[in-house]
């Protein structure tokens, strides 16, 4: 089973010794249809955009105005209503996939933990990334040298361990740290 989620933040519980938890907020989705593998098209509200094709899926489904966002997920449901949590109470192990943080542009040091040369005594190497080929043969920069460029930003997925669910209010409590910036959204699979 597939659930979209909002990463809340950290915290821990007061338990002796505490561990360290990431609360994650399970959103409130529709199943618009389901297919005969438990494959659904599920509803789901984030932020205001609004389109003719998106007006035309609410209109088809007969969702509020609110429920603008459309994904495929496999569901626990046999029809279409509100998503099934119920699951979610017996889980035990969660895979959480989210974007990790955009850093921007960003150098060796930074993006593939280079070392760096010294600073001073008259220097030169300092937080450059040094020699980037091979002498005469190849003639070339080899396919995937670390370099400077565009870090973060990409989908990470990771194991958890489930601390606790409230069901009431949706808030699922897992073991350890998830990837991404509190607020953004992503998909929690339930292992097992």
């Amino acid at each position: 089973m597939e659930y979209i989620i909002e990463k809340i933040g950290m915290s821990r519980t007061i338990a002796v010794p505490s561990v360290p938890v990431t609360l994650l907020r399970v959103l409130e989705a529709k199943v618009c249809e389901v297919n005969a593998d438990k494959r659904a098209l599920v509803s789901y509200v984030s932020g205001k955009k609004m389109n003719k094709a998106i007006a035309g899926q609410q209109k088809k489904y007969n969702l509020s105005a609110a429920f603008n966002r459309f994904v495929t997920l496999d569901v626990a449901n046999a029809e279409a209503g509100d998503l099934d949590t119920a699951p979610l109470g017996e889980a035990k192990t969660l895979k959480v996939s989210l974007n990790t943080k955009g850093r921007g542009f960003a150098g060796v040091i930074k993006r593939h933990n280079f070392q760096g040369g010294p600073g001073g005594h008259g220097s030169r190497f300092h937080r450059a990334p040094g020699s980037i080929g091979n002498c005469e043969w190849p003639g070339r920069v080899q396919k995937g040298k670390k370099m400077p460029g565009h870090y973060g930003n990409t989908q990470v997925t990771v194991k958890n361990e489930i601390v606790s669910f409230d069901a009431q209010n949706g808030i699922l409590a897992v073991k350890g740290s998830v990837p991404g910036a509190n607020g953004s959204l992503g998909k929690a699979r339930i292992v097992k």
